[in-house]
C-alpha cells in the first residue's frame, strides 16, 4: 500500500497527490506510468508520473476526474492509502539534445509533459512550452513548466488568459518565427491529431503520447491497439509515445468512442 502525503486541488476536477513509492521514484524517467487501485475490488488505472522525489520516495500524480474510478481516486484524501501501485512502466522519453524542442500540452495533459520539459531541457535544448485550455481556471502546472522552459505560450478557447485561440495557434507561431527540431504532444487525442496535421505540414518530427487510451497497462486486454504506421501497437508496452506522423488518430478516435 502507498500513502498520500500530500493533496492539491489544481483546478475543478483535477488533483495532485503526492505518493510514497520509494522503489518507483528512484528508478521513474521522464515518460513512464504507474498502475493503480483503490480498494480490493477497484478499477486497475494507468496514470503518468508527473514528478518523482529519490530524496523523499516520492512520486506525484495529478489525476482529473472523469469516470468513478477516477471519482474514487480523488476522494482519497492525506494520510490514506492507495490500495495498489506498480510501476513505473512504458518506455521512457527519448532524450537528447535536439536544439529546439516544442512541448505542447493540453489540458491534464501538461502534467505529463511537465518531466519531460525538465529533462529536455536539462539536456541543452532551448524549451518552447505551449500550453492550452478551455479557460483560464483549467491551465495547470504553469510556474512549474515556467522554471523548465525558455519560453512560455498559454493559449485558451476563450481568451480569458494568455493569447485567444487553439494550441496549434501558437505552435504554428513558434514554427514561423524560427527553426524548430522537434516537437512532443500530449492532451487529448483530437488535440494531438491536429497538432501532428500541423507539424507534418512543417517537416517537424513529431511524437505524440497516446496514454489516454490505455486501460490494463500491462498489453493483456488489448485496449489500447493502434495503429502506427500501418502496423499494430500497443501503447502501454510498445509505448505510450510514437511518431505522431505515423499514428491513425481517426482509428484512435473511433475506439476511444467506445469508453463513452
Amino acid at each position: 500500500m502507498n500513502k498520500i502525503i500530500g493533496k492539491e486541488n489544481l483546478s475543478e476536477k483535477v488533483v495532485r497527490f503526492e505518493v510514497e513509492a520509494p522503489l518507483i521514484a528512484k528508478s521513474r524517467k521522464a515518460g513512464h506510468f504507474v498502475i493503480l487501485r483503490v480498494g480490493k475490488k477497484g478499477e486497475r488505472v494507468p496514470y503518468t508520473i508527473a514528478a518523482a522525489d529519490p530524496k523523499k520516495g516520492t512520486i506525484t500524480l495529478v489525476i482529473q476526474r472523469v469516470g468513478k474510478s477516477s471519482e474514487k481516486v480523488c476522494q482519497l484524501e492525506v494520510g490514506d492509502y492507495i490500495t495498489d501501485m506498480v510501476g513505473p512502466l512504458g518506455k521512457a522519453t527519448h532524450i537528447e539534445k535536439f536544439g529546439t524542442v516544442v512541448c505542447a500540452g493540453g489540458g491534464v495533459g501538461v502534467a505529463p509533459m511537465l518531466p519531460i520539459i525538465e529533462a529536455m531541457k536539462s539536456a541543452g535544448n532551448r524549451v518552447i512550452s505551449v500550453l492550452a485550455a478551455r479557460t483560464k481556471e483549467l491551465i495547470i502546472l504553469e510556474d512549474q513548466v515556467r522554471q523548465h522552459s525558455d519560453e512560455v505560450i498559454i493559449m485558451t478557447d476563450d481568451g480569458s488568459y494568455g493569447e485567444k485561440g487553439l494550441i496549434t495557434n501558437g505552435v504554428e507561431k513558434v514554427i514561423q518565427r524560427e527553426k524548430v527540431d522537434l516537437c512532443v504532444t500530449i492532451g487529448p487525442a483530437i488535440m494531438m491529431k491536429f497538432v501532428s496535421l500541423l507539424t507534418k505540414k512543417y517537416e517537424v518530427p513529431t511524437v505524440a503520447s497516446l496514454n489516454t487510451i490505455m486501460v490494463d497497462g500491462t498489453g493483456m486486454c488489448g485496449a489500447c491497439r493502434v495503429t502506427v504506421g500501418g502496423k499494430t501497437r500497443f501503447v502501454c508496452i510498445d509505448g505510450p509515445e510514437f511518431d505522431a506522423h505515423l499514428v491513425d488518430f481517426d482509428e484512435m478516435l473511433m475506439r476511444l468512442k467506445a469508453y463513452n
